[in-house]
């Protein structure tokens, strides 16, 4: 099909090649029978370039059915017979002018009127024959998925940023790794800060005075001492004393 369009289109340059020649020569008749001024040739002139704008526009635009179309065939073939007729008797005068007889005088404008007639129609044919085909053409050729349409970005891997030896890294989400809950600290109250300065400075005192020193209740003296105990790395580390509760008889 490719190969068809392109002897089509050779083709047609060829009939318009011809086309031109004869409207050149339907031109020239016309210019050397009118008079010698520029308005006679311009008007003499026109009527062979009018056919070929027509012609041009028929063959270039493709006609559909209806009503217009019929108009502008119409007004192609209009101008087509007063081009004709026109350059007719142009070229009859000046074929006598330069020395025809009185039949090639009359005779050779037909060849002339002929061939712009048959290259025209020619023209125009191949013109319809060219716009079927490219049609046709694009009809076959499948649209572009819409996937072909998105450029693919290429994906690196850490062999390609770091070379061979690239590092590994571990994932955390690796049932191997075990995770150790961080402990939850409790801060310590400010009355166990308090019992504590006068423990130290107090060391041999019994735990009401310590209470009393500190500002707290002697059960609340008592339980931070205990817990003083504890967390003392010292194992000797002094003990204050308890004062003896007395209980009356």
């Amino acid at each position: 099909m490719t190969q068809d369009l392109k002897r089509l289109k050779r083709i047609g340059w060829g009939v318009r090649s011809v086309f031109a020649l004869g409207i050149a020569a339907s031109l020239a008749g016309n210019v050397l029978h009118a008079a010698d001024n520029v308005i006679s040739q311009a008007i003499s002139a026109w009527s062979p370039v009018a056919l070929l704008l027509a012609v041009e526009l028929i063959s270039r635009i493709p006609a559909r059915r209806g009503a217009l179309s019929a108009v502008r065939l119409g007004a192609t073939a209009v101008i087509a017979g007063i081009a004709a007729w026109v350059s007719y008797w142009h070229m009859v005068g000046v074929a006598i002018r330069y020395g025809e007889a009185d039949s090639s005088a009359y005779l050779l404008p037909f060849s002339v009127d002929g061939l712009i007639v048959v290259a025209s129609i020619s023209l125009v044919e191949i013109g319809g024959r060219i716009r079927t085909l490219t049609e046709a053409a694009s009809v076959r050729e499948p649209a572009p998925a819409p996937t072909d349409l998105i450029e693919s970005k290429p994906v690196y891997t850490n062999e390609d940023i770091w070379g061979p030896e690239s590092p590994t890294v571990e994932s955390v989400s690796d049932p191997a790794v075990k995770r150790t809950p961080a402990k939850r600290v409790t801060p310590r109250p400010v009355s166990a800060d308090k019992v504590a300065k006068v423990a130290a400075k107090m060391p041999d005192a019994p735990v009401s005075q310590i209470a009393a020193k500190a500002g707290v209740s002697v059960s609340t003296a008592r339980r931070h001492l205990a817990a003083l105990r504890v967390t003392d790395a010292s194992p000797s580390a002094p003990v204050p004393a308890e004062t003896p509760t007395l209980t009356a008889a």
